[in-house]
């Protein structure tokens, strides 16, 4: 907090060091979402006082459209503004988190039944694109929904979330990252990648997205089907793991020949918990997941979390950000701090998400 200010974390660190830089990143959101769940666990009110110093930056980005021609406004709001609102009843960042809604609403092609990833609506390279990631950004629309009690923002989601299972999930049960859909006639057209090996390879971060965001929008949408397919992904995801249980940064990759993504086993671990807190008590499949969980939150903490003495100011080491362009390798990255310490808040109490 003191190195930061009003300022926010780069999405990846440099040498262990995450770079200052200003609210306009897709990833803003996890380092308001990680003082947030600092203030809940400590009840200490700086932590607090901190995140909600953050929300005039988050109003004014939103309002001056500010890096918000993306999906990704789910991760940014939900994390801060509708945190904020849940936990404080903060009325200025309500408001910013359906202004973020009405916008990525917007997004939303009704002719494919998906919310565009990013770029202009109108580009032809990029019409029709949904992604994996998509399904954590999901829940900010069913929570403007809840909050205005206008059914449309919850449509949109439903409509995407089920062309996610139908599209992005293949018949083996890995995830393409990316989807191409025809957006004049909802066409599908052909999968592929954006950050993994390649097109027909199963990249880490995706399918813990498919993990994770499944079963969260299972608890707006109660539709089986989600939970069904989020137990598929997670079967496959746990039969690929390297001994130590930290997955590779693409699936495809299954012992030490290529490096760890430590932010993505800890969103793993995520949705590893919400999925086995959806399952009926009795169903034995609720345990393998608790029990996996654990096992790989055991091994980031003995072998990836930075310890007090370690250079650099990132919770997890070993992540990678973006492989291809090479950005962001066996490095922190932000996003993977906030799921660590979100795992580790699933682990050790019942905790409502800000999802």
């Amino acid at each position: 907090m003191e190195k930061f200010g009003g300022r926010f974390p780069a999405p990846s660190s440099i040498a262990g060091v995450y770079p200052e830089i200003d609210n306009v990143e897709w990833t803003s959101g996890f380092w308001s979402g990680l003082l947030w769940l600092s203030y809940e666990l400590s009840g200490d009110p700086i932590y607090g006082e901190a995140a909600r110093a953050q929300i005039a930056d988050y109003e004014h980005r939103v309002d001056e459209r500010i890096a918000t021609d993306t999906h990704d406004l789910g991760f940014l709001y939900s994390l801060s503004c509708v945190a904020a609102f849940k936990l404080i009843g903060d009325e200025t960042a309500r408001t910013a988190a359906l202004t973020a809604a009405d916008q990525l609403l917007a997004r939303y092609l009704p002719q494919a039944g998906i919310i565009q990833a990013w770029g202009d609506l109108k580009d032809p390279a990029q019409a029709g694109r949904m992604i994996i990631d998509c399904n954590l950004n999901l829940p900010l629309l069913y929570w403007a929904s809840s909050m205005t009690g206008d059914p449309e923002y919850a449509a949109a989601a439903n409509e995407h979330i089920k062309q996610a299972r139908t599209y992005l999930v293949r018949a083996d049960n890995s995830t393409f990252h990316t989807y191409f859909m025809d957006p004049l006639n909802g066409a599908p057209r052909f999968g592929a990648t954006h950050q993994g090996h390649s097109d027909s390879s199963c990249w880490s971060r995706g399918q813990a997205w498919g993990i994770c965001g499944f079963p969260l929008v299972y608890r707006h949408h109660p539709d089986p089907e989600l939970i069904s397919v989020a137990a598929r992904l997670a079967n496959y995801f746990l039969n690929r793991l390297p001994a130590d249980f930290v997955c590779c940064w693409d699936l495809v990759f299954t012992d030490d020949t290529a490096p760890r993504d430590s932010s993505a086993a800890a969103i793993a671990v995520c949705g590893l918990l919400e999925l086995a807190r959806q399952l009926p008590l009795a169903d034995p499949d609720r345990a393998t997941y608790e029990a996996a969980a654990s096992a790989i939150t055991s091994s980031l903490i003995k072998s990836y979390a930075a310890k007090a003495s370690d250079p650099g100011d990132g919770l997890l080491l070993h992540g990678v950000y973006h492989m291809p362009n090479k950005i962001g390798v066996d490095e922190c990255c932000i996003w993977g701090d906030y799921f660590y310490l979100e795992a580790l808040t699933r682990l050790t109490r019942i905790w409502e998400p800000y999802w």
